[in-house]
């Protein structure tokens, strides 16, 4: 368990300190990166609400389904 939080820690820094670098060394301005971050953002939380509702769509006709009377035989 240790080595996995050590390699999960050393890859978030790495991440962060490879998006810090990726953002100041982009040839596009900073309102620029920040609209095109704003758009993306925007199209992923979309994304997650519209793949949370068909998940619990999902759920709740399986909890109707297990909640329905058994037919006796």
């Amino acid at each position: 368990m240790k080595r996995f939080t050590a390699f999960f820690v050393g890859a978030m820094m790495g991440g962060l300190v490879g998006a810090t670098l990726a953002l100041l060394l982009a040839p596009s301005s900073g309102m620029e990166i920040r609209s095109q971050m704003q758009d993306r953002a925007e199209r992923l939380r979309e994304e997650i609400r519209k793949a949370a509702a068909e998940r619990r769509d999902e759920l709740e006709e399986q909890l109707a389904a297990l909640r329905a009377p058994k037919p006796e035989n």
